[in-house]
């Protein structure tokens, strides 16, 4: 494997709109709607990122019959403090699984819900 083990990745879900309202109003951010010539992809929004910088960016995806609620890979979102993050979430309307806690040497991390059911998580060094 050469860089990073992840270079892209997907959350997708039912409703668009509502998911895309959920992950700007957590992170304060706007997501960028992409065109995609994928087959049976009917929506993609993009999250902001920077192609120099390490990490990855990834995709909020709504595809006919695509998967969605509750899937078996945890994607971590980068923080300052996940805690900030973390406190805005239910208003968000998604649902903490466990607050912020501490992974020894590795920082801290959250786990929560969105309004898509998909579990994510949130990492944080303080």
């Amino acid at each position: 494997m050469r860089n990073n083990p992840v270079n892209w990745f997907e959350i997708y879900v039912q409703e668009s709109a509502r998911a895309r309202k959920f992950y700007e109003s957590v992170f304060r951010i706007e997501l960028e709607r992409l065109d995609t010539p994928a087959a049976g992809v009917t929506e993609m929004w993009a999250f902001p990122s920077e192609p120099a910088g390490s990490g990855t960016s990834g995709a909020l995806v709504k595809m006919e019959g695509g998967p969605a609620t509750g899937n078996g890979v945890i994607v971590y979102f980068s923080c300052d403090d996940c805690a900030v993050e973390a406190k805005r979430i239910p208003a968000a309307g998604g649902r903490i699984i466990k607050d912020k806690f501490a992974i020894g040497k590795y920082g801290f991390i959250a786990h929560f819900t969105d309004t898509e059911e998909n579990m994510i998580g949130l990492h944080s060094m303080r």
